[in-house]
């Protein structure tokens, strides 16, 4: 027996075939952005709670200085770099008001 081509708007068609993959690309965009704002608030703020003023003054070297490491090891400020996209700056917000926000933020989140 031949199985009958299926018409359009007849049954199980095309359409309801690719709803469970629509579904689950609908649900990981969802879950994504979910999921990192979770792991930053989770695991890589809470990172800077060892010693909070030097990653501050780390930072603020970062953003006056042209070369803020000079001939030291440059690690420490990558590390404290990482803050300007876990907590970016605002628009118009000035380097001391952009520190000071952020040490409120530190404060609150590292006790």
């Amino acid at each position: 027996m031949s199985r009958a081509p299926s018409l359009p708007g007849s049954g199980r068609g095309r359409g309801s075939r690719m709803l469970p993959v629509i579904a689950v690309t609908v649900l990981a965009l969802l879950a994504i952005p979910l999921w990192l704002n979770w792991y930053s608030d989770s695991v890589s703020l809470p990172r800077y709670c060892g010693d909070p003023r030097q990653t501050l003054a780390y930072l603020r070297q970062i953003l006056t200085e042209a070369r803020p490491a000079g001939e030291e090891s440059r690690r420490p400020y990558l590390i404290a770099a990482k803050l300007l996209f876990l907590l970016p700056r605002r628009s118009g917000e000035s380097v001391d008001e952009y520190l000071q926000r952020l040490e409120g933020e530190m404060r609150r989140r590292c006790g």
